[in-house]
């Protein structure tokens, strides 16, 4: 019982991280249709931004405030992340929308120049982010030990979707998103600046690609590639769950991070990735639309 508590476990952190890393790319590509290869970058964004902020409060603040810095890097990776985005958005993106293949190449492009950036700035080496005291150590019950990072990225993510439903459903800006992911043409006509909300989402779904690097940093180093490691699974979980439904991407990036942790249990982490490829097109031959159908409010 306690390994498959704990396994239960490991794929619960694995799934939160997944999930708050598909989290943008379910916004930019549900509502938009653009393929956004540069999301990973936005990732690194939000994690260098911790790291910087880390670096400051080394050398301009007292040490005994040293805690506080990972409290502060959270919405700032949110803010840097966004505003990079938004910039994207009203300078690129805003030119290719109706044009998947020339989005694909172009975000891609973007990608490499964020990435030469960073190894510029920082250079091409990792780089590692000391976590805070107040996160060393974990939770021990009984037999079983639960870091306290990893209870803390789940503790980030559960708040991260919560304010995120809550923009969607109870602000007029959210519902002006949803109107026009149910029908652009629609909304347009009842006066919804769908240009408006196209820039607005970009920068949300960039924003928390930041919080997905900023939490990143709690796990292992971080270089200007980190982002590449993860944009593969992001579109998966995407595609899986139901391209413009988040409730879909929550379910497919828990389950995906469970049945990972329990495949690479009797295996190895290679061949588990293969078998969860291998159950991610099974599933799709079956149900095509993903876990969550999408309804929209169109005249057949």
């Amino acid at each position: 019982m306690s390994i498959i508590i704990s396994q239960l476990f490991n794929g619960l952190s694995l799934g939160s991280i997944l999930l708050l890393i598909a989290l943008g790319l379910a916004i930019t590509f549900g509502l938009m249709n653009i393929i956004n290869m540069a999301h990973g970058e936005f990732i690194m964004i939000g994690a260098y931004t911790t790291y910087v902020l880390q670096q400051a409060f080394i050398q301009y603040l007292p040490e005994s405030i040293f805690g506080l810095y990972f409290i502060l890097a959270i919405p700032l990776s949110f803010v840097i992340a966004a505003f990079i985005g938004f910039l994207m958005e009203k300078s690129i993106v805003r030119f290719l929308y109706e044009r998947p293949l020339d989005s694909l190449l172009a975000t891609w492009g973007v990608s490499l120049i964020l990435q030469q950036v960073a190894r510029s700035i920082f250079g091409a080496p990792n780089v590692a982010v000391v976590a805070p005291d107040w996160l060393s150590g974990a939770l021990t019950i009984g037999t079983m030990t639960f870091p306290y990072k990893r209870l803390f990225i789940i503790a980030l993510v559960g708040v991260s979707i919560f304010l995120l439903f809550l923009y969607l459903y109870k602000t007029p800006s959210g519902r002006r998103m949803k109107a026009v992911t149910l029908n652009r043409d629609m909304a347009s006509c009842l006066g919804v600046s769908t240009r408006k909300v196209d820039s607005t989402a970009f920068a949300l779904g960039s924003g928390f690609a930041g919080i997905a690097g900023c939490s990143l940093t709690l796990i292992g180093s971080i270089g200007p590639t980190l982002g590449t490691t993860y944009i593969v699974d992001a579109f998966m979980i995407v595609i899986l769950g139901g391209v413009g439904k988040l409730k879909g991407t929550v379910l497919a990036a828990l389950m995906l991070g469970i049945l990972s942790t329990f495949v690479e249990l009797s295996t190895s982490a290679t061949i588990a990735k293969v078998i969860v490829f291998a159950f991610i097109i099974i599933f799709l031959q079956w149900k095509p639309t993903g876990l969550v159908n999408v309804r929209v409010r169109a005249l057949d």
